[in-house]
């Protein structure tokens, strides 16, 4: 009976409106958001920002639920997305970063199952949140896989945008696009507006994360645009949303974006790496350490029997 039960709930994930909802669930996973109306926005708002980066979202969204259903892998999680999000990033980021060659491709296909598996793993073994660890570690391996094999000619040499955002409003709205590497206030509009259907809280905490975002990085010398660009605000978005899942404060949520900004310079500067989303990664397990370690300190002692 339970082999017969398992069966059957995988032949519904296959069901075509329910595959349709999955992919489109974990293309909202991105920003913790397990919706299909969520995920109808943000590819809307990839598109705005790239028609080459939404085939590479689709790509991975598309990968996520049919590897892990292959692999046998938990239905409930396939149905809620869990297995689609990190490809999907690994899709979009292996065109931005890389031009549309064959090799890129193959990259691309065999960075989305490595994330796949990777998010099984760590799920699996870890006790802690892993978030987009499995898409960073697959990027930073793709990167690597394809210099070694093309050098840099491959690289999408970076071009200004067309409509370059300006002014504080459009930088904190570029800084919740850039959580999938656009830059267009419309893009961010759409992205903040697929949270906000699904859960309001995490479309304000994603929208104060952008904000803090910009005005924290706003200390220092930009000769290359990047707080116009959002660069600094799309770690502060997923950070406090990361944050607030595990426990609902407000405030600790605002220090996790505060967090995430100083990482964002670490990374490229120091590690010579793209920082993608490890800022972000970093400051919410930064944060998880630090409430561990307060709730041991703040145990009451057992008294002893007298």
């Amino acid at each position: 009976m339970a082999t017969e039960s398992i069966m059957n709930d995988r032949q519904t994930l296959w069901d075509s409106g329910n595959f349709l909802r999955i992919v489109l669930r974990g293309i909202g996973q991105v920003m913790f958001q397990g919706h299909a109306g969520t995920g109808i926005l943000f590819l809307i708002g990839i598109a705005v920002a790239s028609p080459l980066m939404a085939v590479g979202a689709l790509i991975g969204a598309f990968l996520g639920p049919v590897v892990a259903t292959l692999a046998r892998f938990d239905s409930k999680e396939i149905e809620e997305g869990l297995h689609g999000f990190n490809p999907v990033l690994v899709g979009i980021a292996t065109v931005f970063y890389l031009k549309p060659e064959p090799l890129t491709w193959v990259l691309l296909v065999v960075g989305c199952v490595a994330s796949i598996f990777l998010t099984y793993l760590m799920r699996r073994y870890l006790k802690f949140p892993t978030y987009t660890a499995p898409f960073i570690l697959a990027t930073w391996l793709i990167l690597i896989v394809a210099h070694t094999m093309a050098g840099t000619a491959i690289d999408v040499m970076p071009a200004p945008p067309a409509h370059t955002p300006s002014g504080f409003v459009a930088e904190v709205l570029a800084g919740a696009a850039e959580v999938m590497f656009g830059a267009t206030v419309v893009t961010g509009i759409l992205f903040l507006a697929g949270i906000g259907l699904c859960t309001w809280r995490h479309a304000v905490l994603g929208l104060l994360g952008s904000i803090v975002g910009t005005l924290v990085a706003l200390y220092h010398n930009d000769p290359t645009s990047a707080v116009h660009l959002g660069i600094y605000g799309y770690n502060a978005v997923l950070a406090p949303i990361a944050v607030y899942l595990w426990g609902k404060s407000l405030l600790i949520a605002i220090l996790a974006a505060m967090i995430s900004v100083p990482l964002t310079e670490f990374f490229p500067s120091w590690l010579g790496i793209p920082a993608l989303t490890a800022p972000f990664v970093v400051a919410s397990w930064i944060i998880i350490a630090v409430g561990q370690i307060d709730a041991l300190f703040l145990r009451e002692p057992v008294e002893k029997l007298s």
